[in-house]
């Protein structure tokens, strides 16, 4: 009997210590994925509507453009912030009180909360703000930016890039850290050139840091919402209706929550997919 007790209490404790964070992943994860899923299939009034909101959604051209609008925020903003963040690791790994203060400064614009950073520019943009200034003062004519169809996405992708790119290089001067510096030696000692250990060393051991930043700011990109919300609302013409905003916009504007949810649905579908394909990347770089 008293052996029964101990292996009861010692499979009990497990469960205790789990609990918390079951309780959360149940109470925050599943459930609210589960009412997802039932009210993406659910008409106005509550009834049971099957794909009827997908149907909907996948015919009206607005989604289309906002689709496209969003791809093109993503397929833009992730090379351009992962390539910037990393020409900046390898500037800034090595340890010194200069390369300290300047990774500082490139850090700087992450800890700023991301609607303070959206107001800061937006008067940047303004028509006699900041930029236009800049660019008068060495020759060039005032841009109209965020109310420009043609530049607004443009502009948002700067603005997100100006954050993005200090909290991504901290990751990737992480990933330079951990490369052991005999490689690099021996390598110099083959007639080695700098370019030479880039492609050949650095490049290689960075896959896993890389491919992580990758569909991480793949993912953070798709989840933009606050810069749009403050800056454009969508427009001008619909060219920064993101994802994410034409979801809040359904469920708060339009009080259409079924439409929201099958788009919502739609939007995480697309995230599992990115997460697939991390796992897919590192499973690859455990087999080289």
């Amino acid at each position: 009997m008293i052996g029964r007790r101990s292996k009861k209490r010692a499979a009990i404790a497990p469960l205790l210590f789990l609990a918390p964070a079951l309780v959360g992943l149940i109470g925050f994860r599943l459930l609210p994925a589960g009412w997802l899923v039932q009210a993406s299939l659910s008409g106005p009034d509550g009834e049971f509507a099957g794909l009827d909101n997908f149907e909907f959604l996948f015919a009206a051209p607005t989604f289309a453009k906002t689709v496209q609008a969003t791809l093109t925020f993503v397929v833009v903003t992730v090379p351009l912030q992962t390539a910037i963040a990393f020409g900046l690791a390898l500037l800034f790994a090595e340890n010194s009180r200069i390369v300290s203060l300047l990774r500082v400064l490139v850090f700087l614009p992450v800890v700023i909360p991301l609607s303070v950073a959206a107001i800061l520019w937006g008067a940047a943009y303004r028509p006699e703000g900041l930029a236009n200034a800049l660019l008068m003062s060495v020759g060039f004519s005032a841009q109209p930016f965020l109310t420009s169809a043609d530049q607004a996405l443009m502009s948002i992708i700067v603005m997100s890039s100006w954050i993005g790119v200090g909290f991504w290089m901290m990751f990737l001067i992480g990933g330079l850290k951990d490369i052991p510096r005999e490689l690099y030696e021996a390598a110099s000692i083959d007639g080695a050139g700098k370019l030479s250990s880039l492609w050949h060393i650095t490049i290689p051991l960075m896959r896993r840091p890389l491919a992580f930043v990758i569909v991480a700011d793949t993912v953070a990109s798709f989840l933009l919402f606050a810069p749009i919300q403050i800056l454009t609302r969508g427009g001008p013409g619909g060219s920064t209706q993101l994802i994410m905003f034409d979801v809040y916009q359904q469920a708060y504007f339009f009080n259409d929550v079924s439409l929201a949810a099958a788009e919502s649905l739609t939007l995480m579908v697309i995230m599992m997919l990115i997460i697939l394909i991390q796992f897919r990347l590192l499973s690859r770089e455990k087999q080289l």
